[in-house]
């Protein structure tokens, strides 16, 4: 039996003077134990709102929610007594120091006094803030920020972990520094449901991807799956001027196996049947229309091709249908 699954949740929203928008629409989520899921989705695909009725910030119009054998929406208080929960901006007090933020939140957790700053610094020493925890978070970074927050949902050691885009913003190397906290975190039992527009994320840290659209879970399954199933090579090709986009679309419409796709930054992508023939034609033609190019190359689908494939869309940073909620 999943550890967090999710049977046909529906919610549905009413924006002042709009239509109503179905954020979830019949989800499916299944996570086992010990492992990492990613939820990766277009724009207002859903996603947030997804982790927002897991972690019960919002109650869905219907359907059933189960975590570790406790019903969501029956027992909310015993919920939140076993997750953490880090969202897409850090929940954190800007006037406090990074050590006293650790520790009130171990207190509203009702830890005594020596339990909550033992926890504290605790997790200073692992999240690497030692030097920085007792200064005003108002003057952190932007990655220490994030790893204050993350750390506050670690302060009752949680057995379910929910990770709302964990890693907006940050810079590689900060974003590299995360995710060894994050499998660190699964190595020793941790369950934790991201959501992430960072395809390379959920590349590394995924046990299981689920790709949601139109608040509907479309395809599901490890990293390498999911590539397979988009299957043959792409033939991908950067312009230095984007106003060629349209002539180097047609000519790598006739020589694809499927439609082409922008890849952004002025890259033009195609699935062709032979890798190797496709480029060739390809280059010889735009070099004969005079075209110029930064790059130009064969490649194994990725997961961005997959989610092209699948929703005809990329990914994106914000989700303006799910704020609202």
């Amino acid at each position: 039996m999943a550890y967090i699954e999710t049977q046909q949740i529906v919610k549905t929203y009413r924006p002042k003077g709009a239509a109503v928008v179905r954020a979830l629409d019949g989800l499916d989520l299944s996570v086992e134990q010990g492992s990492v899921t990613a939820l990766l989705g277009p724009n207002g695909a859903g996603k947030t709102t997804a982790v927002k009725v897991l972690t019960t910030l919002i109650r869905p119009d219907s359907g059933r929610a189960i975590i570790a054998g406790v019903d969501v929406f029956d027992d909310p208080a015993e919920i939140r007594r076993m997750i953490g929960a880090s969202g897409q901006y850090a929940a954190v007090d800007e006037n406090l120091t990074g050590y006293e933020n650790l520790y009130m939140v171990g207190r509203l957790y009702h830890l005594g006094h020596r339990l909550a700053a033992q926890r504290a610094r605790e997790l200073i020493e692992v999240f690497d803030l030692v030097e920085a925890q007792n200064r005003p978070v108002k003057g952190f970074s932007g990655g220490m920020r994030r790893r204050i927050d993350l750390a506050g949902a670690l302060v009752i050691n949680p057995p379910v972990l929910f990770l709302d885009e964990p890693t907006t913003g940050l810079d590689p190397r900060s974003r590299l520094a995360l995710w060894e906290v994050i499998e660190s975190l699964v190595a020793g039992g941790t369950t934790v449901l991201l959501t992430t527009q960072y395809l390379e994320e959920a590349d590394r840290l995924a046990d299981s991807i689920s790709i949601v659209d139109s608040g509907r879970v479309i395809a599901e399954g490890t990293a390498d799956q999911l590539k397979a199933s988009v299957g043959g090579q792409r033939v991908a090709v950067t312009l230095v001027d984007d106003a060629d986009g349209e002539r180097v679309r047609d000519i790598l419409s006739r020589y694809g196996s499927g439609p082409v796709a922008e890849g952004g930054d002025r890259t033009w992508v195609v699935p062709v049947a032979d890798g190797a023939t496709g480029l060739g034609g390809i280059v010889a033609d735009i070099a004969a229309q005079g075209i110029e190019l930064h790059d130009a190359g064969m490649r194994r689908p990725t997961l961005d091709d997959v989610f092209l494939q699948l929703t005809g869309r990329a990914t994106g940073t914000d989700d303006e249908a799910e704020d609202a909620a």
